[in-house]
């Protein structure tokens, strides 16, 4: 039977080679930042690598968890879980995939240098019980664990130690090894060229050790930063899916014969941040104090902006406006707090005055402008609302590939940031953005330092609490303590949109993760 397999591959292997099997040329407004699975946490960058390093557990067409390289999860305690590792899988490499590739890779990711600390710090230890068993042990009970490793990609150790890249690419430093152009996986596709900001090919791994559905043989990824002509490549032909298409152009694409528009729902809230930590902001003409640390401050910021406006001009109604940091679909959100403070500039420039700016000052914003739907364009939107209360917007609109490394810094001051909650539960934006930031990982994503205590302690109880109506409960009190601290200006949560040909046919998850697994291109 192992040389029927054997062949069986390898005529299979010669029939891609041939040209049997499908090219999918994908465009999307930016470029993944790395080939290292643990250098950056961002949903592009997660989703392009899920395609090629596989996690422990993952999500199904439906958003369930399931099983991955991982078959079997049980717990042995409060604190301990059980992993049973799927037995014959092989890295790209032909490394045979062991209990030693998952502990190396929690040890990997809980680096100094890693973007996945948030995942690996509720980690207290991990045991190897054999080849293909582990038990994971948390720090504290930890009910969601299999919900936090679906996007936590598992690495050869070998291949790490042969290379030299046993440590993360550190975004924040700039700092590379071989990990940032090279992949070696257990995924369904493997990276065979990479030219960063040009393009990156994968094709398909035909000793993958679960069932494809797909006939895509190789993947083009191409950034393509221009909307136009992101849009002239998909009415053209040169490409067959886009992400994102821009919503200007959503009806005219539906209407070019051929192709369309798939959309829906995404998870991700997209969300104003503030330094109140430092004593004086690194750009703002106020010098001496930090305005953001007054609460008035905050709050006339978020009153001055005119969120239904962005709505329906910047976003042409492809987003759901909000007050909570988290939206429908993730698991703790509580609609009848999802209520804004009204849009009132005369009461916005009435807390400035009483805070001590009567009038405004100028302040630094930093802002991509390739990685959210519009983002530049919300931005500008943002600084033209600040300007009615007196306060000069200095905007920085860039590129992801500079933005995401000053921002992982804090060198910024004023900042737009999208973020979708991997696990799909609340804690995960508690724990990420709102809780204080510790070295082990809390708060990474909390880049201006906010910090309440009853907060984190309340973050800590609803990441052991099983009891999902206590749970609720203090998931409640702790938005509620966010809210009223205006501690983030949440904005909305933006409209998926893939533009495709009809030829295409795929799944869309509102995580906007698109795994070319379940491609087919007829």
């Amino acid at each position: 039977m192992k040389t029927k397999h054997v062949l069986l591959s390898a005529v299979i292997a010669l029939a891609c080679g041939l040209g049997h099997g499908a090219t999918l040329r994908v465009a999307n407004a930016g470029d993944i930042q790395s080939m290292d699975p643990h250098s950056l946490n961002e949903s592009l960058q997660l989703a392009f690598m899920n395609n090629v390093y596989d996690s422990l557990v993952s999500r199904g067409k439906d958003m369930a968890v399931i099983p991955m390289l991982a078959t079997k999860w049980t717990q042995t305690s409060p604190t301990v879980w059980r992993f049973d590792l799927r037995k014959g899988v092989k890295f790209h490499d032909g490394t045979p995939f062991t209990a030693d590739d998952v502990i190396f890779s929690f040890k990997r990711g809980a680096d100094a240098g890693s973007d996945m600390k948030g995942y690996t710090s509720p980690i207290k230890e991990i045991r190897k019980v054999n080849e293909l068993t582990v038990d994971i042990e948390t720090v504290t009970p930890f009910p969601i664990l299999p919900d936090t490793l679906t996007a936590f990609a598992i690495m050869s150790k070998k291949w790490c130690e042969e290379n030299k890249a046993e440590h993360p690419v550190d975004r924040r430093k700039g700092v590379e090894n071989t990990a940032s152009f090279k992949a070696n996986g257990t995924g369904p596709f493997r990276l065979k060229e990479r030219q960063p900001s040009v393009r990156t090919v994968l094709v398909r791994n035909f000793n993958y050790w679960d069932k494809v559905e797909s006939n895509v043989d190789e993947v083009v990824f191409t950034p393509i930063g221009s909307d136009a002509t992101r849009v002239a490549a998909l009415l053209s032909g040169e490409i067959d899916v886009m992400e994102p298409v821009p919503l200007q152009d959503v009806e005219r694409v539906k209407a070019a014969g051929g192709y369309t528009v798939l959309q829906g729902p995404e998870l991700r809230t997209i969300f104003l941040g503030m330094d109140q930590k430092r004593d004086e902001l690194l750009s703002s003409s106020v010098k001496g104090k930090n305005p953001f640390k007054d609460i008035r401050v905050r709050k006339a910021f978020y009153q001055a902006i005119d969120i239904e406006t962005i709505k329906s001009r910047v976003m042409r109604g492809a987003a759901t406006p909000t007050a909570l940091m988290v939206g429908p679909g993730v698991r703790g959100f509580l609609p009848d707090m999802n209520k804004r403070a009204p849009y009132d500039v005369e009461a916005a420039k009435k807390l400035l005055a009483e805070a001590g700016y009567p009038n405004g000052f100028e302040v630094g914003m930093n802002c991509p402008n390739d990685r959210y739907v519009n983002d530049a364009a919300i931005c500008q939107a943002v600084a033209a609302n600040l300007a009615r209360i007196g306060v000069k917007v200095n905007l920085s609109a860039e590129t992801k590939n500079t933005y995401f490394p000053k921002i992982l810094r804090r060198d910024t001051s004023f900042y737009l940031l999208g973020w979708t909650p991997s696990t799909t539960d609340s804690h995960d934006a508690l724990y990420n953005l709102m809780a204080s930031p510790t070295e082990k990982g809390q708060g990474q994503y909390n880049l201006g330092w906010y910090s309440n205590a009853k907060l984190d302690e309340l973050t800590q109880k609803i990441q052991t609490e099983t009891d999902q109506t206590k749970r609720n409960e203090m998931i409640r009190e702790a938005f509620k303590i966010h809210q009223d601290d205006f501690a983030h200006i949440p904005l909305h949560q933006q409209a998926l949109a893939w533009g495709f040909n009809k030829k295409v046919s795929l799944v869309q998850l509102p995580t906007n993760y698109m795994f070319f697994k379940w491609v087919v291109v007829k």
